[in-house]
């Protein structure tokens, strides 16, 4: 039996997703929960890896399992084995042609980004920061020359295992209220670290470091030491990932995708 999982995770107190010999990992706890409900050792695949510091609104898993459970089980009882950092949101028995990730077809991350002279203290680990006023403008501006399909090696880390730096974007919106600015990205795939590469560079646009126009020549450059350094991880969520709707999860993925209130607000 094959079973997908909707889960959300606080990255703050991880050292990213994928399973370290510490075990301090999203991960590791979640197998480990998984194991004790299915009485068996259960492996879990994961639609996108996230780094430490790294949130997730609606991580996608699946796990294959001989066990025979209800999907209350799957879901409040893994709830009762995991730390109150990570949750599981849904549970749904699929085909086995689905795969968390190989199955998905784009992926979704948010950025939240407080913009006042004072440093966070409630958001330290939920928001990224920038003292400096920004020009959301400005950065939208920026963030329009990166739509499409782009070599995007200027963003990508150094450490990056993906076969090849060219995927398409189709979101990079900047939007603020107040002191708050939301970024969503979409795209098919990202690069390890595109996202806060991104983020850090439409920053140095919107304080007036450059004009919009020189974030595309970053982009064509294709060069990493022409972008501006990584933002912080704190301020970054896995949103929500798209597959094929005969699968059967859209409707579940938008719903745990959604923002709380608080942050609804804002956008």
């Amino acid at each position: 039996m094959r079973v997908a999982l909707g889960i959300e995770y606080d990255g703050s107190v991880f050292n990213g997703w994928q399973s370290q010999p510490d075990g301090k990992t999203v991960q590791d706890v979640l197998e480990a929960a998984l194991t004790t409900v299915a009485a068996e050792t259960v492996r879990v695949h994961c639609a996108g890896r996230t780094d430490a510091g790294v949130h997730a609104m609606c991580q996608v898993v699946h796990f294959d399992t001989q066990a025979e459970r209800p999907n209350t089980a799957w879901v409040r009882g893994v709830n009762a084995n995991l730390p109150d950092s990570v949750a599981v949101r849904w549970a749904q028995p699929v085909n086995e042609d689905f795969h968390a990730r190989f199955s998905a077809q784009g992926r979704r991350y948010r950025y939240l980004l407080l913009n006042r002279p004072q440093r966070p203290a409630l958001w330290s680990a939920y928001a990224g920061w920038h003292h400096v006023p920004l020009d959301a403008a400005a950065m939208q501006q920026a963030a329009n020359l990166m739509l499409g399909e782009h070599d995007f090696s200027a963003f990508r880390a150094a450490e990056c295992q993906a076969k090849s730096p060219v995927k398409t974007l189709y979101q990079a919106a900047v939007m603020r209220t107040g002191d708050w600015l939301v970024f969503d990205f979409h795209a098919n795939a990202f690069l390890h670290h595109m996202v806060r590469n991104l983020v850090g560079t439409l920053v140095y646009v919107g304080k007036g470091g450059h004009a919009p126009a020189w974030a595309g020549e970053v982009l064509a450059s294709r060069s990493r030491s022409e972008a501006a350094p990584t933002f912080s991880a704190a301020g970054l969520y896995f949103a929500g990932v798209d597959y094929d709707p005969a699968f059967g999860l859209t409707d579940r993925i938008a719903a745990t995708g959604s923002l709380p209130p608080l942050i609804q607000d804002l956008t």
